[in-house]
């Protein structure tokens, strides 16, 4: 390595930088949420460990690969020209291997679970390396997108019964349309960039007006399922209620702040908010569950 080159520490950090490893809060609070209502607050500590490392590895190698397959996309994109692989700071190679190690936490996570989990990693797979292909042929994207997020919400139910119940479905898919929703607002940045590049997104196909109206109606559908555990579980009481109050206004401020259409509110508006918005999620099941 010349003198010129960054420090293997820096390079790490590079990496972390690249899939945007913070935003690992968009979907560990719902994990763990879903990890304390099916245990009632007592989860094994085992489980709960792997679980955990299963939804890293899964999460962070999805962002991993989207980073790879479309990095020429990238590099096309004024918006994101200055991206890591596009601008030459990180080598393909690096964010592979990043890849291949967070896949092997995603299969221990698994194999240390139980039977179910392992068996469905094939169709984690498919969600993990299909997404960033989905926007080359169609505008429910975003959706896969949502569902691929999910996942980790479903593993988490699964992960602690080893069997699919119908009560684990509601909130998975309230995360999955919410995932979709703030995806569509952030696709209203790039409209004229992926019509240009004949590139597959809500606000491509069917204007800016209309996919705002569906990124709203996504959002109701999934705050329906955040607010199903009311229907499934005993512990949601009156702090999850705050939470979930709080969670409609940032959703309600999420799309008023986004009608800007400007990079920086759009940016606010798709991240910044939702990575709160979890985590009040997650705070009121876990008060109504160790306060009662």
């Amino acid at each position: 390595m010349s003198s010129t080159e960054p420090g293997i520490l820096k390079r790490i950090g590079m990496i972390g930088d690249s899939v945007m490893i913070t935003h690992t809060l968009f979907s560990l609070p719902f994990v763990v949420a879903a990890i304390l209502l099916e245990t009632e607050g007592r989860p094994p500590a085992a489980k709960l460990l792997w679980i955990i490392v299963a939804a890293f590895g899964a999460r962070n190698a999805a962002n991993a690969l989207n980073r790879i397959i479309d990095r020429d996309i990238d590099a096309k994109n004024p918006r994101t020209a200055g991206r890591h692989l596009p601008s030459g700071k990180l080598a393909p190679r690096e964010l592979w291997l990043f890849t291949f190690a967070m896949l092997a936490l995603l299969v221990l996570g698994a194999a240390m679970l139980n039977p179910l989990c392992l068996a469905l990693l094939p169709v984690a797979g498919i969600l993990l390396f299909g997404y960033s292909y989905t926007k080359r042929f169609t505008w429910l994207s975003h959706y896969w997108l949502g569902v691929a997020c999910s996942a980790a919400t479903m593993g988490a139910f699964l992960g602690i019964s080893g069997a699919f119940h119908f009560r684990y479905f509601p909130l998975t898919a309230g995360v999955a349309l919410w995932v979709a929703g703030f995806d569509i607002i952030y696709a209203l940045q790039d409209i004229e960039f992926d019509r240009k590049e004949h590139l597959y997104s809500i606000p491509a196909r069917f204007g800016e007006t209309s996919a705002r109206i569906i990124a709203a109606a996504s959002h109701l559908g999934a705050f329906a399922g955040f607010v199903s555990i009311y229907l499934f579980w005993d512990s949601p009481g009156l702090f999850a209620a705050i939470g979930l109050a709080l969670c409609f206004v940032l959703l309600v401020a999420e799309h008023l702040i986004a009608a800007q259409k400007t990079q920086n509110r759009i940016k606010l508006a798709a991240y910044t908010l939702n990575q709160i918005i979890p985590i009040i999620y997650l705070c009121g099941v876990a008060l109504d569950i160790y306060l009662r």
